[in-house]
C-alpha cells in the first residue's frame, strides 16, 4: 500500500504566478481517473447526466498521488448531473480530507474549473491571487473559489470549492452513483484500506445519517 503524501502548508506565497504545472487536488468524483478523463478528453461518465466537452489539452495527468489535506469534506446543494449532493471542501474546518493530487498543466486546470461551472473551456484563469494569498473568489458560483493550501514537490497545490463554509449551507445526501466514483478513486489511489475509505465517506456531513460504512463499501463490490 502506498503512503499518502502530506502537502507543505508552510510554503510562502508563490513568486511565480504563472506556473506551467500545478497539482489539481481532487476531493470529490475527480479522485477517480476514469471520471477525470471525461473532463480531459470529453464524453459522459457512467452514471452521469451530462456530456463534457473536454480540455484543450486532452493528455492524462503527468502523475497522480494520494494526499491528505487539512480541512473538511461535506456534501451540499443538488447536482443535476448526479441527482444528489455535491462534494465541497472547507479548508478552515478541522479535520483531514482524503484526496488525490493530479499533476496537470495550468491550462488543463483552467478548463476543468470551467467545465465544473458548466462553461465552455478555453480561457486561462488568473491564478495570481490564489497563489499569493492562498484563496481567490472568482465569482459566486459553487466551484468558483480557488484554494491553494500549500505545495507538493515545490509545485502549487490547487483546488476549487464554494465561497461559503461548512456550516453556512444545508447538507445534502449524495447519490450512490456519485459516491461510487469517490470510493473508486480513493481505492485506486492505493493509500487507504477500503474499510477506512467507507467509514470516512459515511461520516461526512450530508452522508452521515443517510449512508452507513457498509452501504458505502458495497458500492464497489465486485469491481
Amino acid at each position: 500500500m502506498k503512503r499518502a503524501r502530506t502537502i507543505d502548508t508552510t510554503t510562502a506565497p508563490f513568486a511565480d504566478h504563472s506556473p506551467a504545472m500545478v497539482w489539481y487536488t481532487a476531493y470529490g468524483s475527480n479522485t477517480h481517473l476514469e471520471r477525470l478523463s471525461h473532463y480531459l478528453t470529453g464524453g459522459r461518465p457512467r452514471g452521469a447526466a451530462r456530456t463534457y466537452p473536454g480540455c484543450r489539452d486532452p493528455r492524462p495527468p503527468a502523475a497522480s498521488v494520494p494526499v491528505e489535506v487539512p480541512g473538511a469534506l461535506y456534501f451540499a446543494t443538488r447536482s443535476p448531473v448526479w441527482r444528489g449532493g455535491r462534494a465541497f471542501f472547507d479548508p478552515a474546518a478541522a479535520g483531514t480530507v482524503l484526496a488525490r493530487a493530479h499533476l496537470v498543466t495550468a491550462a488543463q486546470f483552467s478548463d476543468i474549473v470551467a467545465q465544473e461551472m458548466y462553461r465552455a473551456p478555453g480561457a486561462d484563469l488568473d491564478l495570481s491571487e490564489a497563489l499569493a494569498r492562498g484563496r481567490a473568489q472568482l465569482g459566486g458560483g459553487r466551484y468558483e473559489t480557488l484554494v491553494c493550501p500549500g505545495a507538493l514537490d515545490g509545485r502549487p497545490v490547487l483546488t476549487f470549492t464554494a465561497p461559503w463554509s461548512l456550516h453556512d449551507v444545508e447538507w445534502t445526501r449524495p447519490s450512490a452513483a456519485y459516491l461510487r466514483h469517490l470510493v473508486a478513486g480513493l481505492l485506486d489511489a492505493g493509500a487507504w484500506p477500503a474499510s477506512e475509505i467507507a467509514a470516512y465517506l459515511a461520516a461526512r456531513p450530508g452522508a452521515a445519517g443517510h449512508w452507513t460504512a457498509d452501504a458505502v463499501a458495497a458500492l464497489t463490490a465486485g469491481r
